[in-house]
């Protein structure tokens, strides 16, 4: 099932998103966030009115969704950047897909004319996943990040709303 993020499910996307810090490059950290952190972020999205879903399954959160600005000022205010996580054990079974389905009917209804994606550009399982969703890459932007003691590029991927 797919519904809104609560804050009773933050724990279970601290764990998916700490995962991801220190075991990939999906995410440009490099320190795992606190709950007190991960709270401040929900609580900032919500309040501006951004969503966050997450994939329930047997009362368990396994994989999240959220969209917000892509920049701050005011002309890009119809262009959104978006982020799906997914659960390290249960990648590959959809969840992914119908997160980002969903994420992708919410940015309609809030008005977006674009979303983007700012993909690792070596995350290629990530990059032909969007564009089975109508992105295409809109962009490469050459080591920009550094992290595990390398020079990291990142792909913009963009789909038309």
């Amino acid at each position: 099932m797919i519904r809104p993020a609560l804050t009773s499910d933050l724990p279970q996307l601290l764990e998916i998103l700490n995962a991801a810090i220190l075991n990939s490059t999906a995410v440009y950290e490099y320190e795992t966030w606190s709950l007190e952190k991960m709270s401040v972020w929900y609580e900032s999205r919500i309040s501006e009115g951004f969503p966050v879903i997450v994939f329930e399954e047997e009362n368990k959160a396994l994989g999240y969704a959220t969209f917000s600005s892509f920049r701050k000022r005011v002309a890009y205010r119809f262009t959104v950047e978006h982020s799906v996580y997914v659960h390290e054990k249960y990648r590959n079974q959809g969840m992914g897909k119908k997160l980002l389905t969903e994420l992708i009917r919410l940015a309609v209804s809030h008005g977006a004319r674009s979303m983007i994606g700012v993909v690792d550009a070596t995350n290629i399982r990530s990059i032909t996943f969007h564009k089975k969703f109508g992105f295409h890459e809109a962009g490469l932007l050459r080591e920009v990040g550094h992290k595990f003691d390398i020079w990291l590029d990142v792909a913009l991927l963009q789909r038309m709303l």
